[in-house]
């Protein structure tokens, strides 16, 4: 009894403590950075007005973290470096068609492609067929996917010569953007300035409160 309490005891800490999940970006970057670059002051270019929001703004300072941890400075009045970024977020519906009853062994979640192929890693029985079987009912779920793009450049204040551009997209279930912002600004900063003309999966581990 005492080992069963304690083992429970560990399972609601864990559950408290959070769980961790993956974001998983696809990174493209260019680049024609200095290979010795002095003066590391910077500054954010003004967006339009109707694009500087708060929102804007809390991401920006996601943005100052990274380049403080490179070494960067900001400078307002005297920058020797532009940064400007550019946040966007388009919400996609997808409809799912799955069979409404099916035998224990066969989860109904995966979509159905076809009479006998079953897509998803479940268990599939050649038996089983829902055209005609006890599967023969289909419903339609709607899911969301949320297509994230984050565009992050970097461009020499005195002539505009642009020395560090940056695309960092992004697709998951998850609805709420400056909860995976995080995770997609340190991935732009991965491995900085990156390969130039280079394109990289990055995985990152983003810790969730239970």
């Amino acid at each position: 009894m005492k080992r069963t309490m304690i083992l429970a005891v560990t399972s609601l800490s864990l559950l408290l403590g959070g769980c961790a999940t993956t974001i998983r970006s696809n990174v493209t970057t260019f680049n024609q950075w200095p290979a010795q670059l002095s003066d590391k002051r910077y500054a954010f270019d003004a967006p339009p007005a109707q694009d500087n929001t708060l929102e804007l703004q809390s991401y920006q300072n996601l943005v100052r973290g990274q380049m403080t941890r490179l070494g960067f400075t900001e400078a307002p009045q005297s920058p020797a470096l532009k940064v400007s970024m550019r946040v966007s977020t388009v919400d996609v519906p997808t409809q799912v068609i799955y069979p409404s009853y099916a035998p224990a062994f066969y989860s109904p979640r995966y979509a159905y492609f076809g009479r006998g192929r079953f897509w998803g890693g479940g268990f599939y029985s050649p038996f089983y067929d829902p055209f005609w079987g006890p599967g023969r009912g289909f419903d339609v779920e709607e899911e969301h996917r949320y297509h994230r793009q984050l565009q992050l450049s970097i461009q020499s204040a005195t002539d505009g010569k642009r020395l560090f551009d940056v695309t960092v997209r992004n697709v998951s279930k998850q609805m709420s953007t400056p909860a995976v912002m995080p995770a997609l600004v340190q991935s732009a900063f991965e491995g900085f300035p990156g390969p130039n003309g280079g394109s990289r999966v990055i995985e990152l581990k983003q810790q969730q409160n239970g």
